[in-house]
Formats: structure tokens, C-alpha cells, sequence
């Protein structure tokens, strides 16, 4: 269940990630029972004068806010007014993934951060490389991609440390091995709680 959101809600790419209870109010076709979503890209702004705040819903997460037989219409409905909140992100029995980016090489690192519990979105993550003590910040590049480029080899594996948008901090040991391949994904053991 995914979402664009407008500016507001994309934050130049610190909201990817965030999760929202959304519910559709004015089509019949509304159950009024909201769907979570997860803001994963940055929708057309100022679409809509007046509705500063708008999700560009994938077709399941709209049908999903539909009556039984109903996702169709619902689908069909246009521009349809919502309310929403922020609720923290659940992946059940899904631990965070790291996905390599294609380009990252063994002096530029890049990593795509997925399946984060509690806020959903990150505002820091930092690098610990093999036989070092020290934590690197990394950069966010766009939305839920992080980097690393400090002119020098890395030495993998390496150690991520995430820290959620509430501050809540969260290490991940050795996630990505000595052989780290660009492209692969990477599946740590832990989750926020």
C-alpha cells in the first residue's frame, strides 16, 4: 500500500518511508475504514489550490478504501477528499533490508534503507567500517537512499547505525558483508520494536 506525497508530506525526501492512516470521505464508494500507507515518492505539487497535503494512491491502496465490490468506482472518483495521520510503520516478520545501489563501488557506497518500523523514516544514518571504531555519517541522497563517498577505499563489512525521525537510534552489525555485490539486497536480523 504506497503513496506520492506532496511536498509537505515527501519533505525534499525525509518522508519517504513515513507511514499514514488515510480514509476516503466523499464518495460513496468509501468505507470509511482507513488504509495505511507508505509515502514512497514525491507527488506533482500545487495539483490542488487550497490542499497544500495530497497522496497520489497506487490503485490497490485506493481500491483497498473502498465497499465490497465498490474499488472500481472508487478508482474512478477523481480527485476524493481524505483525512489522514501519521502512524508508525509496521512490517510484521520483515526485518530492514539494505539494497546496494547498482553504482556503489569500493569508494562510494549507496544503500537503499526499506521496511523500518516505528516512525518509518530515517533522519540520520551513519558507517562503521571493518576494524574501526569510529561512525561515518552517511548523506541522504533521495528519499530512503543513503551515501558515503570519502575519497577513500571502505574496508566491509560494514555497520549501520539508523536513527529514526524521533531520534530513536538503531544498530545493525555487520549487515553488509565483506563481498557486498551492487544490486544485492542485504536482510538484517533486527527491526525497531
Amino acid at each position: 500500500m504506497i503513496a506520492a506525497g506532496s511536498s509537505p508530506l515527501f519533505m525534499a525526501g525525509k518522508g519517504c518511508g513515513a507511514c499514514y492512516d488515510v480514509k476516503c470521505t466523499s464518495n460513496s464508494a468509501c468505507s470509511g475504514k482507513p488504509v495505511t500507507v507508505v509515502i514512497t515518492d514525491l507527488s506533482p505539487g500545487n495539483l490542488y489550490p487550497g490542499e497544500p497535503c495530497h497522496f497520489d494512491m497506487s490503485g490497490t491502496a485506493l481500491g483497498a478504501m473502498a465497499k465490497p465490490g465498490m474499488a472500481d468506482k472508487l478508482r474512478a472518483g477523481g480527485v476524493i477528499r481524505m483525512q489522514y495521520k501519521r502512524v508508525p510503520c509496521k512490517y510484521p516478520g520483515v526485518n530492514i533490508a539494505f539494497r546496494v545501489d547498482q553504482g556503489a563501488n569500493p569508494f562510494y557506497f549507496k544503500t537503499l534503507i526499506e521496511f523500518e518500523d516505528d516512525d518509518g523514516d530515517l533522519k540520520a544514518v551513519a558507517l562503521k567500517e571493518a576494524g574501526s571504531g569510529a561512525w561515518t555519517p552517511m548523506a541522504q541522497d533521495w528519499g530512503a537512499l543513503w551515501r558515503l563517498n570519502n575519497g577513500r577505499r571502505l574496508r566491509a563489512p560494514f555497520s549501520l547505525r539508523l536513527t529514526s525521525d524521533s531520534g530513536r537510534k538503531l544498530v545493525v552489525n555487520n549487515v553488509i558483508p565483506a563481498n557486498w555485490k551492487a544490486g544485492a539486497t542485504y536482510r538484517s536480523l533486527v527491526n525497531y520494536p
